[in-house]
């Protein structure tokens, strides 16, 4: 095996703690179909790159937004 040479990849920034957003609400479906894959599943941390109190969150806040029928569970 070879030694990757170059550049270390950026870490990702929290992208609701850049905005000082406190709480990641559920009737924001516009911000959280970002974080949903087009089968709609949800994002990792490590993908995302939200912090792991704003990524708990999410997870809720998309959870509810889907029983809110604001999210689909699944896209065909």
């Amino acid at each position: 095996m070879r030694k990757e040479r170059g550049r270390k990849p950026r870490k990702k920034v929290c992208t609701f703690c850049a905005e000082k957003i406190t709480r990641v609400d559920y009737k924001e479906a516009s911000r959280l179909k970002r974080y949903i894959t087009e089968r709609g599943k949800l994002l990792p941390r490590r993908i995302s790159g939200n912090c792991a109190k704003h990524q708990r969150q999410l997870t809720t806040a998309v959870k509810r937004a889907r029983i809110m029928a604001l999210l689909p569970f699944t896209i065909e």
